[in-house]
């Protein structure tokens, strides 16, 4: 007898593969069991517009579940399913700083907030409930914190300190990354928290070193023996992890080049690590002005007494800039030196980074080009540098208001004689 061929939509399949079949809306529907937070097993559902996506969706889901990934169903709570996207997802596409600032984001406000609501069942309005009650709640007293520490509304005084704008937005957009993920897996139909809007947070306000002070701070540190990183940082507007991370091969001092490809960061786990830059955009090649030449031949130099002097004891990382034995400098060490360094200079206090600010602002004061400026710092966008830095735009264009309105402005000339030629810049 000849065997009966069965139709590919209705072929059995064997027990743990699940079922796939078709939709009265044409679409194909797959589902199956897999492993859910709380070590449990829940059936999912996955949709294709042909069988074999759908299937696909479903052979992907289990694979992960047999490698003992659990699997965020539609009956989770919030709390679980932003526990689970963080340890199985994100951990993958973040760096660890970023992840350590997303766990804390969500052990302190998410769950406490959301955690026990369903994610099927979370509303826009729950999330801006959730957000209106950042705002405008004592979180110390909400979640009971002051209790255990006799503080604020345990003795009767509450504080009265709420989350920051930047912060609210900050815990929103983790909110927001998360569902996105379960819109992706098909296990939300859509993200309700994209539907809420949040004012958006004013920059911060940042002061930039006149020409003046950067003269004085530079001669400040003429005597430091990092005077060339405080070189560095103000006439090219390199980060701090980058100034920290460079090492030697990097440098072209003949051409006069450097080559930013790697950052110097403390983590959680690994201490002092060297990552890549913050972004792509961030690894370029930049020109070194003739000043930084100079202060970075004498600091090697000064770099190879440290290292005859210490002899054995020093540490060989090739960095540019290291503590007296060779090894990494530590940023938040760096951070204290910088402000021993402004009070020697009888400067107000600034951050470190208020250098590159410093940096950006005088080069768009002299007239350069944003774009320049952009590749410059490393910007990702130019609609970054001219976001951040639009305070010196529109300085700029008062100036270039008031040079229009003495042309304009009523003279001596003769009113039929032409127009002088004008160069436009």
């Amino acid at each position: 007898m000849t065997p009966r061929t069965t139709p590919p939509s209705r072929r059995s399949r064997a027990n743990g593969d699940g079922t796939v079949y078709q939709r009265k809306d044409s679409r194909w529907e797959a589902a199956g069991y897999v492993l859910a937070p709380g070590n449990t097993r829940k059936r999912v559902h996955v949709y294709g517009i042909t069988r074999k996506e759908a299937l696909a969706k479903l052979t992907e889901k289990i694979a992960a579940s047999n490698r003992g990934l659990p699997t965020a169903a539609a009956d989770s709570t919030v709390g679980d399913y932003v526990t689970y996207w963080l340890g199985t997802v994100a951990v993958h596409h973040l760096r660890e700083n970023t992840h350590t600032r997303y766990a804390a984001c969500i052990r302190l406000h998410l769950i406490p907030g959301l955690g026990t609501k369903k994610i099927a069942r979370l509303t826009a309005r729950d999330v801006r409930t959730f957000l209106d009650r950042l705002r405008t709640t004592c979180q110390c007293c909400a979640q009971e914190r002051d209790t255990g520490r006799r503080r604020c509304c345990a003795i009767g005084q509450c504080c009265g300190k709420t989350l920051s704008p930047l912060t609210v937005t900050y815990v929103h957009s983790v909110l927001k990354s998360a569902l996105e993920h379960a819109v992706r897996e098909d296990e939300l139909p859509r993200n309700v928290a994209r539907n809420v809007k949040t004012a958006t947070p004013r920059p911060r306000r940042f002061r930039p070193l006149t020409a003046a002070e950067a003269r004085q701070l530079l001669q400040t540190a003429s005597s430091d023996r990092l005077h060339a990183l405080y070189e560095l940082a103000l006439r090219t507007g390199l980060r701090k992890g980058e100034l920290l991370g460079l090492h030697w091969e990097d440098l072209d001092l003949d051409a006069g080049t450097a080559s930013i490809h790697r950052s110097l960061q403390r983590t959680r786990t690994g201490g002092l690590t060297t990552l890549h830059t913050k972004t792509r955009a961030s690894e370029r090649r930049i020109a070194l002005p003739t000043e930084c030449v100079h202060s970075l031949k004498n600091h090697r130099e000064r770099q190879q007494e440290e290292r005859r002097a210490v002899g054995a004891r020093w540490s060989d990382s090739g960095l540019i800039f290291t503590t007296p034995i060779g090894g990494p400098l530590d940023p938040a060490n760096l951070t204290r030196r910088f402000g021993r360094l402004l009070r020697c200079a009888g400067l107000r206090r600034i951050r470190f980074h208020d250098l590159r600010h410093s940096t950006a602002t005088l080069l768009l004061e002299q007239g350069i080009d944003l774009v320049v400026i952009k590749e410059l710092l490393g910007h990702a966008h130019i609609g970054v540098t001219a976001g951040v830095y639009a305070h010196v735009r529109l300085r700029l264009q008062r100036q270039a208001i008031n040079a229009l309105g003495d042309a304009l402005g009523t003279g001596d000339d003769d009113p039929d004689d032409p127009p002088a030629a004008v160069v436009v810049r």
